[in-house]
């Protein structure tokens, strides 16, 4: 199965800027490979719903929160994807979670259940 190793967390002040990666390993002990098709970021603030952040297959998507704020890419050749955040409020604190599809047909990947594969989350802690 795929393996995902994220990250970048920390603690930040407001304004600062952090950058998240998340790794996939995509080759089992059996020598079998997985195609990744697709990565996201959520978050998950304490008391709130897990949360789209952005995704990326040939180009990045955003929740309109984290617009013009935040980067998504991706490194195919490491497998490697990242999310670079800019300007950083409070309201941004949370677990991140980075998400791997590895099912080839389209599905919306604004949902988190359009993911099979999940890191084990980083904390992002925005000081005022």
């Amino acid at each position: 199965q795929v393996q995902l190793v994220e990250s970048g967390g920390g603690l930040v002040q407001a304004g600062g800027s952090l950058r998240l990666s998340c790794a996939a390993s995509t080759r089992t002990a059996s020598g079998r490979t997985f195609s990744v098709y697709g990565l996201g970021w959520f978050r998950q603030a304490p008391g709130k719903e897990l949360e789209f952040v952005a995704s990326i297959r040939w180009s990045g998507v955003y929740a309109s929160s984290v617009k013009g704020r935040f980067t998504i890419s991706r490194d195919k050749a490491k497998n490697t994807v990242y999310l670079q955040m800019h300007s950083l409020q409070p309201d941004d604190t949370a677990v991140y979670y980075c998400a791997a599809r590895t099912i080839s047909t389209y599905a919306t990947m604004t949902s988190l259940g359009n993911y099979d594969y999940w890191s084990q989350g980083t904390q992002v802690t925005v000081s005022s």
